[in-house]
This record gives C-alpha cells, sequence and structure tokens, in this order.
C-alpha cells in the first residue's frame, strides 16, 4: 500500500485557504460577469468587433486565474497528488491488444442487441396479456 495515500483527515481548511477559495470563486464569477454584462449590444459595442471573442477569453482568463488560486490550497495541493499518483498508476495497466479490444466490443454488442430482443420481447407478451385480462 502507499503510505502517501494516507493523510490526516482531521486536518480542517485554514483561514488562508478560505481566503483563496473565495478568491478563486470570485475570480471565476468575474469573468462570468464580463461575459453577461457585456452580452447587451450597447455594451458589446464598447468591445468592437471583436466582443464575443473579448467575452469567452475574459471567461477563460476567469476560469484559469480563479483554478490557478485554487491549486495553491491544500485541496489544490492534494489534487495535485492525487493526479500524479492517478497517472502513475495509469502506467500499471496493462491495455488490451487492438484485436482484444474488437473482440470484446463485438461481445458487448451482441449481447446489447440479444438483451434488447428479450425485454421487448417481455414487454410485448406483458402488453399483450394487460391488454386481453382488462378487455374481458
Amino acid at each position: 500500500m502507499n503510505s502517501k495515500i494516507e493523510h490526516s483527515k482531521s486536518a480542517a481548511s485554514s483561514g488562508g485557504d478560505i481566503v483563496k477559495y473565495v478568491g478563486a470563486a470570485l475570480l471565476v464569477l468575474a469573468g462570468l460577469f464580463v461575459w453577461f454584462w457585456f452580452a447587451d449590444q450597447p455594451r458589446a459595442a464598447q468591445l468592437g468587433a471583436w466582443a464575443g471573442q473579448w467575452r469567452a477569453l475574459a471567461v477563460v482568463l476567469g476560469l484559469v486565474a480563479g483554478g490557478a488560486v485554487f491549486l495553491l490550497t491544500t485541496k489544490g495541493r492534494q489534487t495535485i497528488e492525487f493526479l500524479s499518483e492517478s497517472r502513475f498508476e495509469l502506467r500499471k495497466v496493462v491495455w488490451p491488444t487492438r484485436q482484444e479490444a474488437i473482440r470484446m466490443t463485438w461481445v458487448v454488442v451482441v449481447v446489447v442487441i440479444v438483451l434488447s430482443l428479450l425485454l421487448g420481447g417481455f414487454d410485448f407478451v406483458i402488453q399483450k396479456l394487460t391488454q386481453w385480462f382488462l378487455g374481458r
């Protein structure tokens, strides 16, 4: 077992982390605010012919800046560590060959078709029995 994974769960968010969370949320909201503020035609005219691109850039910058600030928090560092360990574990995976993947795909397709036909048949039989029973 990887000893790096076992962390203390009792570590509470510090005051600095809470400020960073609020800052990250405000940056994302600022990008969204720019998007909606300049959606109005007179305000969009202030940005010129590239209004849509500037609005989209503001949203992207807000998301990137908010994400960067989040990564500076304790949870952000834990997220980075988790992704790093996940990437390491992914290297250990033995991936199927192309032929195995195609064969497994066909098995799944055939099983789905057979089960669909069975369920459709049961549905048809139950429907006819219900109609016959209620028709009496």
